[in-house]
């Protein structure tokens, strides 16, 4: 498929401001009581996707990334939000963010 400079463009326009959110585990993973806390931070993040705060929600599967969210707040805001997280308190994961564009709509095929 050959995409446009105009489709581009029109595309661009679309844009608005998300935070990228990125867990990483750290050596702290394997503490004691450590699955408790992860269940926590597991429901607390479930939950803010059913309010809308995380538009998409994407545990990984890898030693070292815990997982990715699309926030829909600005990037401070994320920030606040994530270092309140039962796992990055506990010190099992911390979390980076970052301000990105995204385009509403976009979504994970069914």
């Amino acid at each position: 498929m050959s995409v446009t400079d105009e489709q581009i463009q029109a595309l661009a326009a679309t844009a608005q401001p998300y935070s990228l959110t990125i867990l990483r585990w750290t050596p702290e993973r394997g503490m004691d009581g450590a699955a408790a806390i992860e269940l926590e931070h597991q429901r607390r993040m479930v939950s803010m996707r059913a309010e809308g705060v995380i538009a998409v929600l994407c545990p990984v599967l890898a030693d070292d990334v815990a997982g990715v969210a699309i926030m829909t707040v600005p990037a401070e805001e994320a920030r606040e939000i994530m270092a309140a997280d039962p796992c990055v308190r506990a010190g099992m994961m911390r979390s980076e963010v970052r301000p990105c564009l995204g385009f509403p709509g976009d979504a994970l095929p069914a």
